[in-house]
């Protein structure tokens, strides 16, 4: 059996980073890691092949080739996705779907022979007999969530490296939160299910033997779900794996209440982690009352992220503006709050009801339920009628968008990120990657770009304060240069 595993293309988004990846001569963020593991469950003697449509074409060879495709998506790969199974059908080859997209609204696509939804670990097995049998059916679904101890090690040896800024691994899934926009829940549930360390070491060496040496993003929702676990088992085997390594330094998401636990934190940088994202989402208490999130309450969200930083976590940050709570002041605290902390890397983006949230089952109730989410979190696009009213809502989004990431803006929060950023030490060996996305940012940035006069204050400011974080400096300004462009390209 010929199975060619499909992926969608990304539009240009915040977290593409598209335009940042040309600096480094990358074609996309990272494989797709579902798909990767899907690979692995697969029968030994099938012949496999990747096409990432973010790195190359759909070749009518490939098409010819297969017997089955298999299709992994997430909402915002909607368009994509469609035209790859158009693509598909055209050519003859049997469609099989599954990930987040397919999941939630496989009933729009008439096209897909079988769908094998929710967590492969259950469904796939069972569509595999079926299919050996000869009576393999259309959807195949579970309310029950696998054991990760049992999740193979991904097929990586699938992945041509040299097109990816970073690689994923998976460590849990699940969250112990339930914020009412959140879809996490609904999908994985409120029990965060763990793989153990030794798996997650597994893992590394074999993209170790495969020579992989850049970055590594732990894909979780929330990392640090189970703390215990994480403390006694994963981190420490991640603190002795790193010891006489260069390179592979972490970064994944957590919640605020990380700053609770200083062993937790301390323990993290330890182990090679360098960014974490949190999702503050608003400075507004009634807010935040509103959507669930009772993590983020009754506390100092901008110290809170200080205290991050001075440990040596650079925070990146989610934002939400749209909720009923909310008054037109919204956008100058949002404003106000993402200068004062730091964030740099900050994603605003309007409140959106995924299908099987609370949020969204309340928008229905209430009648405020517009009909297509389009999992874009910064193309001002909304599938809620917002109390503050739509207009007045998008034109203080696209004003705030324009402010924060407006050159001066985004320079004084660097400069604002880099007085309190305490990294450790680390082995990171200078590579010709790093050196030609120092060259291409003097030229695109501080020759041809409107931030120039900027772009060369950072330069004497951090070489003159703190030199040691001048790769750190550059970074931030691509990726500045980035965020600008995607803010241009939805304005």
């Amino acid at each position: 059996m010929n199975i060619l595993l499909l992926y969608p293309r990304f539009p240009d988004t915040f977290w593409s980073f598209r335009h940042a990846l040309k600096f480094i001569r990358k074609k996309a963020s990272s494989p797709p890691l579902g798909l990767l593991t899907v690979a692995a469950m697969l029968p030994a003697e099938w012949q496999l092949r990747l096409v990432d449509l973010n790195v190359s074409q759909l070749n009518p060879r490939d098409l010819e080739w297969a017997d089955y495709a298999f299709i992994s998506a997430m909402t915002v790969q909607r368009a994509s996705a469609q035209k790859a199974i158009e693509a598909c059908q055209q050519a003859g080859v049997k469609i099989v779907a599954g990930g987040p997209l397919f999941t939630s609204e496989h009933e729009t696509f008439p096209a897909v022979d079988h769908f094998v939804l929710n967590e492969a670990e259950i469904t796939l097995p069972q569509f595999l007999a079926d299919l050996q049998a000869g009576q393999a059916q259309r959807v195949y679904a579970t309310d029950d969530y696998p054991d990760l101890q049992q999740t193979p090690i991904p097929r990586w040896e699938l992945v041509n490296f040299k097109h990816y800024a970073t690689m994923d691994v998976q460590y849990s899934r699940g969250c112990p939160y339930d914020c009412d926009f959140c879809n996490i829940t609904a999908l994985f549930g409120r029990r965060p299910r763990l793989k153990s360390g030794a798996q997650i070491i597994a893992e590394l060496d074999r993209l170790y033997q495969l020579g992989w040496r850049g970055g590594i993003f732990f894909v979780d929702d929330n990392f640090i779900g189970n703390k215990k676990l994480l403390k006694q088992d994963l981190l420490p085997a991640l603190i002795r794996w790193r010891q006489g390594k260069t390179g592979l330094l972490f970064s994944t998401e957590v919640s605020i209440n990380l700053v609770d636990d200083p062993e937790l934190t301390m323990m993290m940088v330890a182990a090679g982690f360098t960014t974490v994202f949190i999702g503050i989402e608003t400075p507004s208490e009634a807010s935040l009352a509103e959507c669930n999130k009772f993590q983020n309450k009754n506390r100092d969200l901008v110290e809170s992220v200080k205290i991050l930083q001075r440990a040596g976590l650079q925070v990146q940050g989610g934002f939400i503006v749209g909720f009923d709570s909310d008054s037109p002041g919204i956008f100058q605290q949002q404003l106000d709050f993402i200068q004062q902390s730091g964030i740099v890397s900050a994603m605003v983006g309007l409140l959106q009801a995924p299908l099987g949230t609370r949020l969204y089952a309340r928008m229905q109730a209430e009648r405020r339920l517009l009909p297509e989410i389009s999992g874009n979190n910064v193309d001002g696009s909304t599938n809620i009628v917002p109390k503050m009213g739509f207009e007045t809502l998008l034109t203080g989004y696209r004003q705030l968008l324009s402010q924060i990431y407006s050159p001066r803006l985004y320079y004084e929060r660097m400069i604002t990120f880099l007085k309190e950023y305490q990294p450790p030490r680390l082995r990171v060996a200078v590579s010709g990657e790093h050196l030609l996305a120092l060259w291409l940012s003097i030229y695109h940035l501080g020759i041809r770009g409107v931030e120039r006069a900027y772009y060369w204050k950072l330069w004497l400011w951090v070489l003159s304060h703190r030199p040691r974080l001048f790769p750190n400096a550059i970074t931030l300004a691509i990726y500045g240069y980035h965020f600008r462009r995607i803010c241009e390209l939805n304005g």
